[in-house]
């Protein structure tokens, strides 16, 4: 990212940086070794080029209508069943069509809690499920056999974040099912995203904009996420994570895949207020960010108060 961080220094969000930076010197910003068995440069020149004519297009459509967004928190392990309903109930209301969940305590409680959340939302609503690498190979297939009938769209993380071939082998039992693998927010960099997209492992591309190592690197993996028809569904399911991976989001629509009918980005509703640019998301879809730079930026009361250890917060505990 060493080129974006030198060029950058207009007053203009990041998202509007990338995507108005001309196709060679973006393409020679970004670092390609080691991916040249996937992708070639005429492949890389082609498809960032064919995106040039529509720029303008899509960027009014994103002001007009934002990108669309699921829900993450409906569904942490650890809610009674009565806060799960009150809050999908909340989100309904609020305009939300898509709906994450997490599993992996045991096939009874996810069972439950699934069927709970399927009957709230209704059959046309979208449920995602999230293992957080709970199961091995086996024990996530056998479990998504009984979960599919609540008809998930995908499994995420649902073994562990560097097995490829169980990623794998897990997309293939589950193919079937029109159940998807979605993984990515442990990957930290582009050569195991590779792995992943070649081995046909991932049917959702998860980039963390804090694991990854930088923009440039991000700009890689979702070239080759367009490259293997896999749609780029970004983590956001951490403090800041919302913030910075909408302005990745864009920059895929605008740039590189001009789509938003296969793929939505993650929004965990919480802890945006201590952020000077927090995200916003209207009727389940984030707005356009408009402020200069890449929204990472905490206030300074913040600052003061949780920093440690010296932060008002944590002499108040001792």
């Amino acid at each position: 990212s060493s080129g974006i961080n030198a060029e950058y220094g207009a007053g203009v969000p990041l998202w509007r940086f990338v995507v108005d930076i001309p196709v060679p010197d973006l393409v020679a910003m970004i670092d390609w070794s080691y991916l040249s068995d996937a992708i070639t440069e005429e492949e890389i020149i082609n498809m960032l080029t064919e995106n040039q004519p529509f720029k303008e297009e899509r960027m009014k459509r994103l002001e007009k209508e934002g990108y669309p967004a699921y829900i993450t928190s409906v569904g942490w392990l650890g809610y009674s069943d009565e806060k799960v309903t009150r809050l999908t109930r909340e989100k309904l209301e609020e305009g939300w069509t898509a709906f994450k969940m997490k599993v992996g305590v045991s096939q009874e409680d996810d069972m439950r809690r699934a069927g709970l959340i399927r009957d709230l939302i209704g059959p046309d609503n979208t449920l995602m499920m999230d293992a957080n690498q709970i199961w091995d190979v086996k024990h996530a297939i056998q479990n998504m056999e009984h979960l599919r009938v609540f008809k998930p769209l995908w499994i995420e993380e649902p073994t562990s974040p560097d097995d490829v071939d169980g990623h794998a082998q897990i997309a293939q039992a589950l193919r079937q099912h029109n159940i998807g693998v979605a993984t990515g927010e442990m990957c930290q960099n582009r050569v195991m995203f590779k792995q992943f997209l070649k081995l046909h492992a991932m049917q959702f591309c998860q980039i963390d904009s804090c694991r990854v190592g930088g923009v440039t690197e991000v700009l890689a993996i979702m070239v080759l996420a367009r490259k293997f028809g896999v749609p780029v569904c970004p983590h956001a399911g951490g403090v800041g994570l919302c913030e910075l991976v909408r302005h990745y989001s864009m920059i895929d629509y605008v740039l590189i895949s001009g789509r938003m009918d296969d793929r939505m980005c993650e929004f965990a509703d919480h802890l945006h207020e201590h952020f000077t640019d927090p995200a916003q998301v209207e009727k389940a879809r984030y707005v356009l960010p408009k402020e200069a730079g890449f929204s990472c930026q905490m206030k300074e009361e913040t600052i003061k108060e949780y920093i440690y250890p010296g932060g008002s917060y944590w002499k108040s505990q001792n």
